[in-house]
């Protein structure tokens, strides 16, 4: 099975929650400014909203998609929306792209929010849920 995981982080907490994601399933977390060089079955996309809404970088690599995606899987970071899917699925859709149902979120920390999170609960419930799919 060929995975790939991509994440965009401002404050470092999604690069956290990407890479005990991407840990778990044995491949390296790369930023969304890497693009896909090869088909995938499965692409974990951790991301978190800004604004309510993606950051453009998001976009443009969901946009940018030119291989194959078998599936891909929403990971969310955030200190006030629970979760992404409803900005990037609809950017998944327009690639033909399916979605998993199954996500996972977390808290971040912002500002004074959610000290010390994603904590290592938090990144071994992401680890955990990654190789649940991977199964």
């Amino acid at each position: 099975m060929n995975i790939a995981v991509r994440y965009y982080s401002r404050g470092g907490n999604t690069k956290k929650v990407a890479e005990a994601v991407a840990g778990a399933v044995g491949v390296k977390a790369k930023d969304v400014s890497e693009p896909l060089g090869e088909d995938v079955d499965i692409l974990f996309l951790a991301c978190a909203p800004y604004g309510f809404d993606v950051d453009d970088e998001v976009k443009n690599f969901i946009g940018g998609i030119d291989v194959s995606v078998g599936k891909a899987v929403i990971i969310s970071t955030s200190a006030i929306i629970s979760s992404t899917r409803k900005y990037v699925e609809k950017l998944f859709a327009a690639k033909n792209i399916p979605v998993a149902k199954e996500e996972f979120a977390c808290r971040g920390e912002f500002m004074i929010l959610h000290k010390g999170r994603p904590n290592d609960s938090d990144l071994t419930a992401a680890a955990d849920f990654a190789k649940k799919l991977i199964k």
